[in-house]
């Protein structure tokens, strides 16, 4: 393992960093705000970096790094997170960019200027490889969120491994425009350390809603690209204006089903690719969508599979980690997914999985979002399926006839609800508590 690594890699001078209100900050003007940022900084283990504009997320990442301060990125802002982050980093303080904190950690405001940017070629620091540098928390999806610390040499090898499996290198410069937060694995990996080791520029905003999404990326300059939540893009393809033109696609946190992928590429005339991963091994394999169903791994990555689970291990990946996936492993670091472990069902004799009952439920046309689950029951024999759909334009009979062509008629929903939204988090994924929570409020209102 190398004994430094630097901080940043790939650019030229003067080439941008981000584009900011506007503007193009160049990679010298980045250095110059991190190094300024890490001067002020308080004396601290640990940083719980909350700012939402993404430029600056990446300068207060930065500057804690050069201050050997480990950034805390929650998977989400809910009283409860937070509490937990108080008890467990009580040395913390939160460096922020709102004009309300909803920490009650002490707390640093991100500052509203910076100094002058110094003349002449900037230096970039070096980082060891080891340094601690990261504590990211699994989404909440299968329970409490979990912490998993990172080093500084496994978040660049990630980037690196996503840049080369990507073929990003052949893309310099190329802007990027995330809807995830960079507090998300995904998020963090695919909008700031592939900007910091590829020689590419983030876009400092994160659009939400559709219309937001294409004023954002029809303002950066060609190359750009898009990097998405499946669940934000149904949305912005449900809706019939016309796309800006994209260079590249990237998807993740949540399975994508080819018709949807085929109905990207042919909107933005771009190539979609997908990631897959987790947030204890971080990114570890891509496919382009519309070509195959398999998974290649990124260098140096190696899957193995027992009787327990499948684990992965290698390049990045620095520790030994039980992928939480059913997976089938094809040779040559190629496998296929078929679903989580813990989303297997049987009914009547008959098995299947929740992703695979989904991915049907969302590629029928007017579906603009749904999901299935396991209600409570006695025992542990699982005797029906219930199912949440967002379809404002479909009747029940429809929506259940285009079921009936798509799946075993063991695993028909009964009952379907229909419903105006589901409760996804920022990254479209639908946390355990919070669809229970849903769930209850539902079944609260109905009687």
């Amino acid at each position: 393992m190398a004994a430094a690594l630097p901080l940043v890699r790939g650019f030229a001078p003067g080439a941008a960093f981000a584009y900011r209100d506007g503007r193009a900050v160049p990679i010298e003007g980045f250095l110059s705000d991190v190094a300024q940022l890490a001067r002020a900084l308080p004396e601290a283990r640990h940083v719980l970096n909350l700012c939402t504009d993404r430029y600056r997320f990446a300068v207060a990442f930065a500057a804690a790094l050069l201050r050997k301060q480990v950034s805390l990125l929650p998977p989400n802002e809910t009283p409860d997170v937070l509490a937990r982050l108080e008890a467990h980093y009580p040395d913390a303080y939160c460096l922020h960019d709102r004009a309300q904190v909803p920490s009650s950690l002490r707390s640093m405001s991100f500052p509203e200027r910076l100094g002058a940017t110094a003349a002449g070629a900037a230096r970039v620091p070096e980082l060891p490889a080891e340094q601690p540098a990261a504590i990211v928390f699994t989404s909440g999806s299968t329970g409490q969120p979990v912490p998993h610390p990172k080093t500084w040499a496994s978040l660049a090898g990630v980037a690196l491994a996503e840049i080369e499996i990507l073929r990003l290198g052949e893309r310099p410069g190329m802007a990027l425009l995330g809807t995830v937060p960079p507090q998300h694995v995904f998020g963090l990996e695919a909008t700031v350390l592939a900007v910091m080791q590829g020689g590419l520029a983030l876009s400092a905003r994160r659009p939400f809603y559709p219309a937001d999404i294409r004023a954002e990326l029809a303002a950066l300059p060609r190359p750009r690209a898009l990097v998405i939540a499946p669940a934000h893009l149904r949305v912005l393809l449900a809706e019939p204006e016309d796309l800006p033109a994209a260079d590249f696609l990237l998807c993740a946190t949540s399975p994508l089903s080819r018709e949807l992928a085929e109905q990207a590429e042919a909107r933005f005339g771009a190539p979609l690719h997908e990631i897959y991963g987790c947030t204890e091994s971080g990114g570890i394999a891509s496919r382009r969508t519309t070509a195959g169903a398999e998974w290649r791994a990124m260098r140096g990555v190696a899957l193995r599979t027992d009787k327990q689970a499948t684990w992965v291990k290698g390049g990045h990946v620095e520790t030994e980690v039980a992928l939480a996936d059913v997976i089938e492993l094809r040779g040559g670091g190629r496998f296929l997914l078929h679903g989580r472990t813990a989303d297997l069902v049987n009914i009547a004799g008959k098995r299947t999985s929740l992703a695979h009952l989904n991915y049907h439920l969302n590629s029928i046309e007017g579906v603009q979002d749904g999901v299935f689950v396991v209600p409570e029951q006695e025992g542990e024999a699982v005797t029906r399926l219930a199912a949440y759909v967002v379809a404002p334009g479909l009747s029940r009979e429809a929506l259940m006839a285009a079921l009936r062509q798509r799946i075993d008629g063991a695993f028909l929903p009964r009952p379907l609800h229909f419903v105006d939204r589901l409760p996804r988090n920022q990254t479209g994924k639908l946390p355990r508590q919070a669809l229970a929570e849903f769930e209850a409020a539902l079944a609260r209102k109905a009687g």
